[in-house]
């Protein structure tokens, strides 16, 4: 069954890779391309990023202004800083439904208006359904297949090429004996995936700092000729 083979191969490579770049930033990445397009969040997602590039900037000019020449202007920032702060965590913020102050923070988004609760029920929800598809398209698929084909030999092995023990343990855990069961093709592949992706990472560093060595050595050799220059005109 090479498409069966296959599944599993890609399927691990792209559990490593969910894995690599983390739950999070994918979670992140697809709410800032749902709220590219023309949904009904995408006003309210616009607004929280021009708070929070507009908290960014305020830190930034109250770190260049000194506390004790300009004070005025340092306390003006602080003021600006600080609002814009409360302003952004109030339309981040998504309590929990188990949380211990979840009915206090029900009251205060209804205090604030309908438009920021509803916002942070609808980031919550998609939260929650992201992450539910997540593990249903990486994990849940491969708990699935692990069941369904758990007695299916994907491919055989040559009789005698192995002793019997290990026989026993690659068809682990229902395959026939003298097969190879999904399990251990999925581990298999998995440190295979492993494997590979630190070998690509160990070659990318390598050829990093052998760039910057270069660099440091021509920067070596252009310094030289010029410090060998000025004494020749010496």
């Amino acid at each position: 069954m090479p498409s069966l083979l296959l599944t599993v191969f890609l399927l691990q490579l792209f559990i490593h890779l969910v894995n690599t770049v983390g739950a999070p930033v994918i979670t992140e990445f697809l709410w800032t391309l749902y709220n590219k397009l023309p949904t009904s969040t995408s006003t309210d997602a616009k607004a929280q990023v021009e708070l929070r590039k507009e908290v960014v900037r305020l830190k930034r000019e109250m770190n260049a202004t000194s506390s004790q020449d300009q004070f005025a202007k340092w306390a003006k920032l602080r003021r600006q800083h600080d609002k814009a702060l409360a302003q952004c965590d109030e339309k981040s913020m998504a309590p929990g439904p188990f949380s211990h102050f979840a009915l206090f923070e029900k009251r205060r988004a209804n205090a604030c208006g309908p438009t920021a609760n509803s916002f942070k029920s609808f980031k919550s929800t998609f939260d929650r359904t992201v992450t539910v598809l997540r593990w249903g398209g990486t994990n849940g698929l491969r708990f699935f297949l692990q069941f369904w084909y758990a007695k299916k030999p994907l491919f055989w092995i040559p009789k005698g090429w192995v002793p019997s023990y290990v026989e026993w343990l690659l068809a682990f855990p229902r395959a026939p004996t003298g097969s190879v069961s999904i399990q251990m093709w999925g581990i298999a592949c998995a440190t295979v995936v492993q494997l590979v992706s630190a070998a690509v990472v160990a070659g990318i560093v390598l050829v990093r700092e052998q760039q910057q060595g270069r660099q440091k050595v021509k920067i070596g050799a252009s310094d030289g000729g010029g410090k060998k220059e000025d004494q020749r005109e010496l």
